[in-house]
């Protein structure tokens, strides 16, 4: 086996499932190409905007796609790569192609609604607070975990203490990317220029940035870096989506193809080998192949948070209804080809076990082996492993600004009650509303959890994704079984899903109380974890448990 193949065998994989399944599933569910979409029935100009669908599409992908392909296989690569390509590619087609699907198709025959208003319609009020308050908690996770990455992506010293130019090239250009996009978003709202105008002017500013970030690296350490990080994401989050949000995603679209161009081109021309074993074991060091395999690998297989993104933002901006697919199955696809790229990414770096000297993060394991497969068409290696970490960079960073808004607008929604009286809210619930003080409450909890490290927050990062697909799964399936629609393939999905993610916690919580036992417990980092895991386990149970009883209700009165 070869990296080549390997990635010969993804692509067939991948492709048939979505002109086979996909085509099924969207068959069976129903897609009315003459029924109008929220986009237009409820079209605002802010909100609810009609747009092509590869606009959409690549809003999608470039918010669902993070840091988490890259970094779940490569540290599930300690179990072989076999195991990670077998989850990567079943998972990806039968668990989050299909969950990503059918949260935009609910989405979609519900006015655009998010996921909480579709467990409120067909579960009840109780399950959407509950649901509520696991997304703010997987909020503050991701938040924790992409920052940490970022932050490691920036730093511009070595634990030695020597420079890392490519890191403060990467950082430069980051800054120069924010500061571009927010130029854009101005450029574009308010002399409103045609697509092949757009396009030109952020080619231009990509290529402006990453020139003056090669000429002009920043050093600066780490720690610094996961202050402005936090400081950027809390003015990310309060902003207005057209300032920084909407713009950023018009320029990482063209970062972000470039990117997995480049990967792919790399991986066909090299050929480069396997160098890890397909299979090591069903144990590896504390780690059970069941259920670590599936919450590290997490988003290259399936991913909770793509129902947020599908049913919070891209369903509101739908054209069609035939759209849906391409849109939420297709873009879980690519992701998962991704996935696959890094698999070998990490298994061609690889050398008798161990990785290079310096190198220790996922995505540096990924930019240097991408730069390694290009630089054998004559390409200049330091700058490639430049690109390739910007580009990194912005997958994750993208993710940053994406789920630091959602976790606001859960905490903020949490504390919203529905009076019909005309009263105003009492005090405490204007000031937990106010959307600054749901930013703080959001970003310092995942500030006290970044400072841990994401290797330490990965493993309960990939448990709450899981979990909040399972739940996912179970809101939809309720949804379909009320609307007289077949369900029953996501009822296999949801079931695993909730079985590995208790499995997971459960582990979690267990090994906590151990370190409590043997006098090893850190209040600090143990305790957190602790709380997250507990917390997660709880509601995600009481959630699991409502919708369940929706779904054995209608059984039974059928």
């Amino acid at each position: 086996m070869n990296g080549l193949l390997m990635l010969v065998i993804a692509a067939a994989v991948l492709l048939l499932a979505y002109l086979v399944y996909g085509r099924w599933l969207a068959k069976k569910w129903g897609i009315d190409p003459k029924r109008p979409t929220p986009a237009h029935e409820f079209e605002d100009g802010v909100d609810y905007v009609p747009t092509r669908p590869s606009v959409v599409f690549g809003h999608e992908f470039a918010s669902i796609a993070g840091a988490g392909p890259i970094n779940g296989p490569i540290q599930a690569a300690m179990f072989g790569w076999l195991p990670v390509m077998l989850w990567v590619l079943i998972g990806g087609v039968f668990f989050g192609a299909v969950q990503d699907f059918v949260s935009l198709y609910a989405s979609v025959k519900n006015k655009g609604k998010t996921i909480g208003y579709i467990i409120e319609t067909y579960i009840g009020r109780t399950g959407k607070r509950l649901f509520l308050l696991f997304v703010w908690l997987f909020s503050i996770l991701v938040v924790a975990a992409f920052a940490d990455i970022v932050s490691g992506t920036f730093g511009g010293f070595s634990a030695a203490g020597y420079r890392i130019g490519t890191n403060a090239s990467v950082a430069t250009t980051s800054l120069l990317f924010i500061a571009a996009a927010v130029l854009l978003g101005c450029f574009m709202r308010r002399l409103k220029p045609g697509g092949i105008v757009c396009g030109a002017a952020a080619v231009v500013a990509l290529v402006l940035c990453i020139a003056l970030g090669l000429a002009f690296p920043v050093f600066i350490a780490k720690d610094i870096w996961l202050y402005v990080v936090f400081v950027y994401i809390f003015i990310a989050s309060v902003a207005p989506i057209w300032v920084l949000l909407q713009p950023r995603d018009y320029l990482n679209s063209f970062l972000l193809v470039a990117m997995l161009l480049a990967a792919f081109i790399g991986v066909v021309f090299s050929a480069p080998p396997v160098n890890i074993p397909a299979f090591v074991g069903f144990k590896v060091g504390n780690n059970y192949l069941f259920p670590i395999l599936f919450v590290t690998v997490a988003c290259g297989a399936v991913s909770g948070f793509h129902s947020l993104v599908a049913s919070g933002t891209a369903s509101k901006q739908i054209d069609n209804e035939r759209h849906i697919l391409p849109i939420s199955f297709g873009s879980m696809l690519v992701e998962s080809l991704l996935a696959i790229i890094a698999l070998i990414a990490v298994s061609a770096i690889t050398v008798n076990g161990k990785l290079p000297e310096g190198i220790v993060t996922p995505p540096q394991v990924f930019a240097s082996a991408v730069a390694g497969f290009l630089t054998k068409l004559g390409l200049p290696a330091n700058i490639i492993f430049t690109l390739i970490s910007l580009s990194v960079s912005a997958f994750a960073i993208t993710s940053l600004d994406s789920v630091a808004r959602v976790g606001r607008l859960a905490f903020q929604e949490l504390f919203t009650e529905d009076r019909d009286d005309g009263r105003a809210p009492p005090p405490v619930l204007k000031f937990l509303t106010n959307k600054y003080v749901a930013t703080a409450a959001t970003l310092i909890v995942g500030y006290l959890l970044a400072i841990l490290g994401y290797a330490t927050i990965w493993p309960l990062f990939g448990s709450a994704n899981q979990l909040l697909a399972a739940l996912a799964l179970i809101s939809c399936a309720v949804f379909l079984k009320k609307t007289k629609r077949q369900g029953w393939m996501l009822w296999g999905p949801m079931f695993i899903m909730l079985a590995v993610t208790f499995t997971a916690l459960v582990f979690t919580v267990s090994q906590k109380f151990g370190r409590i036992a043997d006098g090893s417990f850190s209040f600090g980092a143990d305790g957190l974890q602790l709380i997250f895991a507990v917390l997660l386990l709880l509601l995600g149970i009481m959630v699991a448990v409502s919708g369940v009883r929706k779904l054995a209700e209608k059984e039974a009165a059928a």
